[in-house]
């Protein structure tokens, strides 16, 4: 399909009210209702869309929206709705990582760029690049979620929140930190999943009762 095509396939997607979600999922989820699901996959396509939306320049931007729908798809597969979480933040991060990593599979893109935070502190160059038009609700969620995040990461020991910084944020390798930090890489490795596993920690409180 040819992104004009998927434009117009877009143009069509009805969002869905409150009410109209619920049951959708209670359908999916407790009778395993095919139908529904795929109605939650289409309904939530736009969101898709919006995090594609920087990459819009590249020659393969309707792989980049194939990833991104997988990782949709993965979020509808895993997903609890009894949690009280907006579908919306449990999925952007699957959907966005789905993508980053096709586009460092292929070395498109320099995503440390695209993630890089602005001087201003308003936002990452990635949600500066293009208006998502995301709800209020949606910018809510995410603004408090980011607030979240930043906090967890300041009480991180201090080389647990090196190494995640590197990881995530200036996409340096292993090898990198462990010079940088005088350690093995295998060091590098657990530090990287004892931080993973803090910030988990610290904010399943919070998720817990969104």
């Amino acid at each position: 399909m040819r992104l004009d095509q998927y434009m117009k396939e877009l143009n069509r997607v009805q969002l869905l009210e409150p009410e109209e979600e619920r049951a959708l999922w209670q359908a999916f989820k407790e009778e395993n209702d095919t139908a529904a699901r795929q109605r939650l996959i289409e309904s939530y396509q736009p969101l898709v869309f919006k995090q594609a939306m920087p990459f819009s320049h590249l020659t393969c931007i309707m792989d980049v929206i194939q990833e991104g729908t997988v990782g949709l798809i993965e979020a509808v597969e895993r997903y609890d709705h009894t949690r009280g979480v907006a579908f919306s933040l449990f999925a952007v991060h699957r959907i966005r990582g789905r993508m980053l990593d096709f586009l460092r599979r292929e070395g498109r893109v320099d995503i440390a760029c695209m993630e890089e935070t602005l001087e201003d502190a308003s936002g990452n160059l990635k949600e500066n690049l293009v208006d998502t038009a995301a709800s209020v609700s949606e910018q809510a969620e995410s603004h408090e979620l980011s607030g979240r995040l930043h906090q967890a990461m300041e009480r991180l020991p201090v080389k647990e929140r090196a190494v995640l910084e590197g990881m995530y944020l200036r996409s340096e390798d292993a090898a990198q930190m462990a010079d940088s930090l005088q350690v093995s890489s295998s060091h590098i490795y657990r530090l990287q999943k004892s931080g993973i596993r803090r910030v988990r920690g610290m904010l399943s409180r919070f998720m817990q009762y969104w």
